[in-house]
């Protein structure tokens, strides 16, 4: 049974120094403070370059928050499944209680998490769980047949578009965040990062 791969929090550390309220721009400051985790070293990371950083903070909240569609559980399904495939700790960790938050199917995704991504599932989630892990494969494995798949499992052509965006995008944001730093337990120094998840964790849970 894996142990790196849970619902608990992690924490993650950069290898290079992010930017700070004392050696950060207006603009770079602007940009860690108006993403998704403004405390977040991966987020004051990224802010050396803000215009960077703003583009994907608005295309994170886009495919993951910003109009109807797929059930946001199933989406941050497709995102704990790329996270997963990737070897990303944190982000596995991150949107498996999302998906818990928004499904109730705890058993389900610690399975998952613990199994990989061949572990039972039913239908619906079979076909999601595996054109995620076909999209997130380095050369990707996704074809035409995880399309059809998943809409004989019921999903709308705009469901199939939402699975496609939420993998793609945390199969690249996996692998940006994987080669500038390391996942770690959780320590004191840790607490400000982690307070932004748990904000954002009681955000999802009002929202359920």
């Amino acid at each position: 049974m894996s142990t790196r791969f849970t619902t608990a929090e992690r924490a993650w550390h950069a290898w290079a120094e992010p930017v700070g309220p004392e050696t950060g721009s207006p603009e770079q400051i602007h940009a860690y403070e108006s993403s998704v985790w403004p405390d977040s070293p991966y987020f004051r990371l990224l802010a050396w370059h803000p215009a960077s950083l703003e583009a994907r903070t608005a295309l994170d909240r886009a495919i993951f928050l910003a109009r109807p569609g797929l059930g946001r559980g199933e989406r941050e399904l497709a995102a704990t499944v790329a996270s997963r495939v990737n070897g990303c700790e944190l982000c596995a960790s991150v949107h498996s209680r999302f998906t818990v938050t928004f499904t109730k199917r705890g058993d389900e995704v610690r399975r998952l998490l613990e199994e990989g991504v061949e572990t039972d599932l039913d239908e619906r989630w079979r076909v999601i769980v595996d054109a995620s892990a076909a999209l997130t494969a380095s050369p990707p494995r996704f074809g035409a047949h995880h399309v059809r798949a998943l809409l004989d499992a019921g999903l709308t052509r705009s469901d199939v578009q939402d699975v496609v965006e939420a993998a793609a995008f945390f199969a690249w944001a996996n692998r940006l965040m994987l080669s500038l730093g390391e996942p770690a337990e959780p320590g004191e120094d840790d607490a400000d990062a982690l307070a932004n998840q748990r904000a954002a964790d009681a955000s999802a849970s009002a929202s359920a």
